[in-house]
């Protein structure tokens, strides 16, 4: 009775504060939310943990929408979640994909509040995985979402459908008060039956680590694969096994200095001294025009966003940063962005990267170190694992409470 009362007053909600809301046992509805999710659209979904704000997870643009409909100020890798099991195989490296504890923990719990953590293939891009070489698989338990994934044919990046420190959404009448319209769609599925995140184990490179306790026990899964580790946060090679283990967070090999080239007092960032390899990571053209003007020559250069735009910048941030490291460079130099919107998640990964490299004397120990904790739909953002359908990533699960 409850369900019904609320599905008749989200129907007489004006469009303009709320999304569209469609009954999720409908096909005709899944049709309409699958096409939306391929468009680059942002639709919420129910899971037997909570409703997850998701986002097709090969699109980064489409990705960096979720971050600004969350109002969240930093990235966190998001758990992708698959319809079954036969498609980890093209999402996650062979080496971890082919491997047996893989198989059978995944006949054994999947579907449902589990989330594996394997190296990840080239496709899925790094705003989904906050920079980190793992991405968090999970199949969730739940005929709806299940259905929506797979009309949609493509994996889904999801976080809870809530906004950053709010309560993670087991009603679809929650994430109408959290959420409105800054979501396309909006799948009712009813009440969430489970409001615990998914219990996250890392098993990329031959490891078996546990990096959340969650809605799957973890003497079940030692049952079927035998002892998980369980690290502790501080001790060495911990942090750049998942996101939010490190302060510093991914930081790139060079060093990272974050300097305004409109500000005088900040020229000398931008001069590059006989022998030295700069890189210049711009906001945009224009901000590269004005480091170009006061500085370089460099040796490589990346734009966030041509424009400025905040969602195209966050949504090439972390290829941006790779391409840099790849360059073998002796620092490179950042251009601030807006600390506004969208743009705070872009400040604080930069702010992050530049504090690693500080740490380290100007050569932090690898790549990709840690981001946020894995996020999927679940308990309130700054509980656990943080925001999203489910968070996973080892140390630093996904953003997904789910």
């Amino acid at each position: 009775m409850r369900h019904r009362i609320e599905r008749a007053i989200l129907r007489v909600m004006p469009t303009t504060d709320s999304p569209l809301i469609l009954p999720g046992d409908d096909p005709a509805s899944i049709a309409i939310a699958a096409a939306q999710l391929r468009a680059g659209g942002l639709v919420v979904f129910p899971t037997e943990t909570v409703y997850g704000l998701g986002a097709n997870a090969l699109d980064a643009r489409a990705v960096a929408r979720v971050f600004a409909a969350k109002e969240r100020p930093a990235f966190d890798p998001l758990i992708v979640h698959l319809a079954d099991s036969s498609s980890v195989a093209l999402y996650a490296l062979s080496e971890d994909a082919d491997d047996p504890r893989v198989a059978r923990l995944a006949a054994r719990f999947w579907p449902g509040p589990l989330t594996l953590v394997l190296r990840k293939r080239a496709l899925i891009p790094g705003i989904v995985t906050a920079g980190l070489p793992t991405v968090g698989l999970r199949v969730p338990d739940h005929p709806v979402a299940r259905a929506l994934i797979r009309a949609a044919g493509i994996p889904v990046a999801a976080p809870s459908a809530n906004r950053f420190g709010g309560l993670s959404p087991t009603r679809a009448a929650h994430v109408v008060a959290g959420l409105g319209a800054r979501v396309d769609l909006l799948l009712d599925g009813g009440p969430c039956r489970v409001g615990v995140e998914s219990t996250v184990v890392l098993l990329a490179a031959g490891r078996a680590v546990l990096l959340r306790p969650g809605g799957l026990a973890v003497e079940a899964i030692e049952a079927e694969i035998g002892p998980l580790e369980v690290p502790d946060d501080g001790a060495p090679g911990t942090a750049e096994m998942a996101p939010g283990r490190a302060g510093a967070h991914y930081a790139p090999r060079a060093r990272l200095d974050l300097a305004d080239p409109r500000d005088p007092a900040a020229a000398a960032a931008f001069a590059v001294r006989p022998g030295e390899r700069v890189g210049l990571l711009a906001g945009s053209d224009a901000g590269r025009a004005a480091a170009q003007a006061v500085g370089g020559p460099y040796a490589a250069i990346e734009v966030l966003d041509a424009g400025g735009d905040p969602v195209g910048a966050a949504a090439h941030l972390f290829e941006a940063l790779h391409a840099l490291d790849a360059a073998d460079l002796s620092r490179i130099v950042a251009e601030p962005v807006p600390d506004t919107g969208l743009g705070r998640a872009v400040m604080d990964r930069l702010r992050r990267a530049a504090r690693g490299a500080s740490a380290t004397g100007g050569e932090p120990s690898g790549g990709a170190s840690s981001g946020g904790p894995l996020s999927e739909a679940g308990p309130p953002d700054g509980a656990g694992a943080s925001d999203g359908a489910d968070a996973p990533h080892g140390a630093d699960a996904p953003d997904v409470n789910r």
